[in-house]
């Protein structure tokens, strides 16, 4: 899954992405992607971050924010990023494939 954010304004800011899969079967959702990975890229196509299983890098910051995903399997970042544009990349851990969403929540 491709998604995208647009950081507007003058000033860098603190965000949140996060790639859900598992925690979609408790909402109903058939067929979840059962472990998402997640990549951060800048305009220019250059890897910013990437992050497999948000408790293995980041946890701290990413359970600071009180959003964090509810299941280890799922993926998330937390960055500041200047304005412009930015892709995200959700794919299956091991070319799985499933349902999943990607979300981007400003931190204040």
């Amino acid at each position: 899954m491709i998604g995208g954010t647009i950081i507007t304004g003058v000033m860098p800011t603190n965000v949140l992405i996060r790639a859900i899969g598992p925690s979609l079967t408790g909402a109903g959702i058939s067929n979840a992607l059962q472990d998402p990975t997640l990549e951060l890229y800048d305009s220019d196509g250059n890897l910013i971050a990437s992050n497999d299983n948000w408790q293995s890098n980041q946890e701290a910051e990413i359970a600071a924010t009180n959003i964090a995903p509810t299941n280890p399997l799922e993926s998330a970042i937390v960055r500041r990023l200047a304005p412009g544009a930015y892709t995200t990349i959700v794919r299956g851990k091991d070319n799985s494939t499933g349902v999943a969403l990607v979300e981007a929540y400003q931190l204040r």
